[in-house]
């Protein structure tokens, strides 16, 4: 008997989007060869030997850059459908998104005086 009725397939979405992947790394583990010898460990970069380690630090202001980045492109990924069904939503919906907006908009200011937006 299944409690929730109307969400049978919902649970199959579910359980077929958990066996994508599942499936995709046990094909993955079973057709790769498994040889890892010679140049096959070795790291590939753009045809030239690898000269040196491979770990080096890079400034924190790349990274603090990049978050900003997504941040904002998140925003947009959120507000286009609320700018899409805007005539329909109602007031509430426009003073959600203006809560949201500001939002953003003090966290550009945090990021903006704390220096994550200079480049140099």
């Amino acid at each position: 008997m299944f409690v929730l009725a109307g969400y049978d397939a919902f649970l199959g979405f579910l359980l077929i989007a958990a066996a994508v992947p599942v499936l995709a790394l046990v094909a993955n583990k079973l057709l790769s060869p498994s040889s890892r010898m010679g140049e096959r460990e070795l790291t590939y970069e753009s045809g030239m030997e690898p000269i040196g380690g491979a770990w080096i630090q890079f400034n924190i202001r790349y990274y603090m850059f990049a978050l900003v980045f997504v941040i904002f492109d998140v925003e947009t990924v959120f507000l286009y459908p609320w700018a899409v069904a805007f005539h329909r939503l109602g007031v509430l919906a426009f003073i959600e998104a203006l809560v949201f907006i500001s939002i953003l908009v003090l966290a550009l200011a945090y990021a903006w005086r704390k220096g994550a937006l200079e480049w140099s």
